[in-house]
């Protein structure tokens, strides 16, 4: 990558490694202010392509300058992720954003069990996004409809998944991969897991590390960013 006003204002790909925490906008807000800041400009176009939720970590496009007309380009791109489920219970936000409701005790279940719940998942399947997420229903952010106690109906969406393996079984965890096409929600395949298997689920973890060709091993963190563009 070159580190120039030019080059970012003619457009360059920032591969960041997210943060636990950090909103995607909030990532995007820190790269423009840094970048206004060290060129002494008062604007430049920058956006992510693909929201990563506060609590998720790993790979994160973002685009400066000219390269921000093809951020679609990079939503439609194949993603890969790595995370933790934790049996019996759920929450309302299928993650740690909300409180933790006790359901059934998953220690009955075998290995066996694990992996065969994983083929309901693979290929074309139809999906419910989260009441806790950022789709616009009726004017309104689904997760505003939801804290505000507002029953909404949710439609159910076309996705495809091209791998879910369980890789490691530590009950009531279960470590995942998961490669998917755009606007798959994880948050939702950790819920209806937990119902296949009858004892509730949801997402402890989750790291994105792969947006089409990019991955995680390329990315780098915030602080490494700005140390660049300052050398």
């Amino acid at each position: 990558m070159t580190y120039s006003l030019d080059a970012f204002q003619n457009g360059q790909v920032v591969l960041v490694d997210k943060p636990i925490g950090w909103t995607s906008f909030q990532v995007v807000n820190k790269i423009r202010w840094l970048l206004c800041r060290q060129y002494g400009i008062k604007k430049i176009k920058v956006g992510h392509a693909g929201t990563l939720d506060p609590l998720a970590t790993g790979l994160l496009l973002v685009c400066t300058g000219k390269m921000t007309k093809q951020i679609q380009d990079f939503v439609g791109a194949d993603k890969a992720y790595t995370g933790t489920i934790c049996l019996g219970a759920t929450t309302p936000s299928y993650d740690l954003e909300t409180t933790i409701e006790p359901q059934s005790n998953p220690s009955h279940l075998r290995k066996e069990d694990l992996i065969a719940a994983t083929a309901t998942f693979r290929g074309h399947i139809k999906q419910k996004p989260p009441l806790f997420s950022a789709i616009k229903q009726k004017g309104k952010r689904l997760y505003e409809h939801a804290r505000a106690g507002e029953h909404v109906d949710v439609p159910d969406r076309d996705i495809i998944i091209h791998q879910f393996e369980i890789t490691s079984i530590e009950l009531p965890d279960v470590g995942f991969e998961i490669q998917c096409g755009k606007g798959t929600y994880i948050r939702s395949i950790a819920h209806d897991y937990g119902q296949v298997l009858g004892v509730g689920g949801y997402l402890k973890k989750l790291c994105r590390t792969a947006i089409g060709t990019h991955t995680l091993a390329q990315a780098i963190s915030i602080e490494t960013f700005e140390k660049n563009i300052q050398s």
